[in-house]
C-alpha cells in the first residue's frame, strides 16, 4: 500500500471528502482540507449530492472550512505541534476510502469507451496526447477532483490531471507546450486571460496586469475540446526528503523580501520551493539566513526561472532541522496569519 501524496482524496464515515495536502504526513493522520459535503442542494453527484466546501482555492476559504470542522466535526482540527499551526487533518481510524488518482485513471483508460460519459471520454483523450507526445507511462499519471470521486458533472466540472515524479513533470511540461503549438489544446483566449485576471486580483493582493502576467506563465492549466483542465505534479516517495516531525517550522512574523531564486527542481510541485539567495529584508524581523520561500498556494509554482529577481511577502518562519542538526529561515507563502495578503512577485526591469 503506497504512501499517501499531495492530491489524493480521501473520504470520512461522515461523507465528507479530504483533498490531501502533500507528502509529508503524521503517522496517525494525514494532513487534508475538507472539499466536499454531503447536501440534498449539492450539483456534485448522483444519488448522493456534494456542495463544495471552499468558496475559493485561497487561505481564507481554507481559514473558513476550518470553521466548520470546529462547529461540527471538531475531531478533524489538528494541533501541529510540528507547523505550529491549527490544520485539517484526517485520523488514519476515520479514513473509509482512500482514493488514489492513478487507480482511477487506470480504470478510465481500460473501460468500455461507451460505458463513459462525455467528461471521462475526454479525459481519456487528453491523457492518451499527453502521454503520447511525451513518453510518460500514463501508470505516471492520474485524474484528481470530483472526477476521482465519480461525483462530476459533465457540463461543468473541469479536468484536473496529475502527474507523478519529476522527470515525468518535466517530460509533461514540454508535451502539453507541444500541444499548444500544434493547437490540439489550446491556453485560455485573450477574454479569458482577462476575465481570470480580473476575478484573481479580486481574491488576492495582485493587480489585474500582475494577475495576466501570472497567468501567461502558466504552463499547467488550458482548455481541451472544450473543457478547461489543469495538471498538478506530485512526487513520487523516493523523492519526498522530509519526515513529518524532522523540521520544526516556528513563526517569526511577517516579513517582505526581496531575493533572487538560485533553484527551482521544487517549484514544481506543493508545497511549492523556491531556493533563493542575495536575500534583502525589507520589512520584518532582519535575519540573514532566509535560504527559501515556499508556498502551498499552486498559483504561485513553478513561476520564476533561476537567476530571476522576485519580491515575496509572507510568514517568517525559524526552521529547525533535527536530522541535519542545523537552523535557518525561510518564507511561507499561504499562511493563515497572513490573511491571503501574502505574495510572489517578479521584479521587472524599467522599459
Amino acid at each position: 500500500m503506497r504512501a499517501y501524496r499531495d492530491r489524493d482524496f480521501v473520504q470520512t464515515p461522515e461523507g465528507l471528502f479530504f483533498c490531501v495536502i502533500g507528502n509529508v504526513h503524521p503517522r496517525d493522520r494525514v494532513l487534508a482540507y475538507l472539499k466536499y459535503l454531503p447536501s440534498t442542494e449539492g450539483k456534485w453527484g448522483g444519488e448522493a449530492r456534494y456542495v463544495r466546501a471552499l468558496r475559493a482555492y485561497t487561505t481564507p476559504s481554507v481559514e473558513e472550512s476550518l470553521e466548520t470542522l470546529r462547529a461540527r466535526y471538531p475531531h478533524y482540527i489538528h494541533q501541529s505541534e510540528t507547523l505550529n499551526i491549527e490544520i485539517s487533518a484526517v485520523p488514519l481510524s476515520y479514513v473509509r476510502t482512500h482514493f488514489k488518482p492513478e487507480k482511477r485513471l487506470s480504470t478510465l483508460l481500460t473501460a468500455d469507451s461507451t460505458g463513459l460519459d462525455e467528461l471521462e471520454k475526454r479525459t481519456v483523450n487528453l491523457v492518451q496526447d499527453i502521454a503520447e507526445t511525451s513518453g510518460v507511462d500514463p501508470s505516471f499519471l492520474g485524474v484528481t477532483g470530483s472526477i476521482l470521486l465519480g461525483i462530476h458533472n459533465p457540463s461543468f466540472s473541469d479536468i484536473d490531471l496529475i502527474v507523478y515524479g519529476r522527470i515525468n513533470v518535466l517530460q509533461v511540461k514540454e508535451a502539453i507546450s507541444f500541444l499548444f503549438g500544434k493547437s490540439l489544446a489550446n491556453r485560455l483566449s485573450e477574454p479569458s486571460l482577462e476575465e481570470w485576471a480580473f476575478e484573481k486580483s479580486k481574491l488576492y493582493p495582485l493587480s489585474p496586469g500582475e494577475a495576466k502576467e501570472i497567468a501567461r506563465r502558466k504552463w499547467d492549466r488550458g482548455v481541451y475540446q472544450g473543457t478547461f483542465f489543469s495538471v498538478h505534479a506530485v512526487k513520487l516517495e523516493e523523492e519526498v526528503e522530509e519526515k513529518y516531525g524532522e523540521r520544526i517550522y516556528e513563526p517569526e512574523g511577517l516579513a517582505t523580501i526581496h531575493a533572487r531564486v538560485a533553484d527551482v527542481k521544487d517549484a514544481y510541485f506543493l508545497p511549492a520551493t523556491y531556493r533563493v539567495d542575495d536575500v534583502t529584508v525589507v520589512e520584518g524581523r532582519n535575519v540573514d539566513n532566509v535560504l527559501e520561500i515556499t508556498t502551498y498556494d499552486g498559483l504561485y509554482s513553478d513561476l520564476y526561472e533561476v537567476g530571476e529577481k522576485i519580491v515575496a511577502r509572507g510568514k517568517l518562519e525559524l526552521v529547525l532541522d533535527k536530522h541535519q542538526e542545523t537552523s535557518y529561515h525561510r518564507l511561507l507563502i499561504g499562511s493563515f496569519e497572513a490573511g491571503g495578503r501574502d505574495y510572489i512577485k517578479p521584479i521587472l526591469k524599467p522599459c
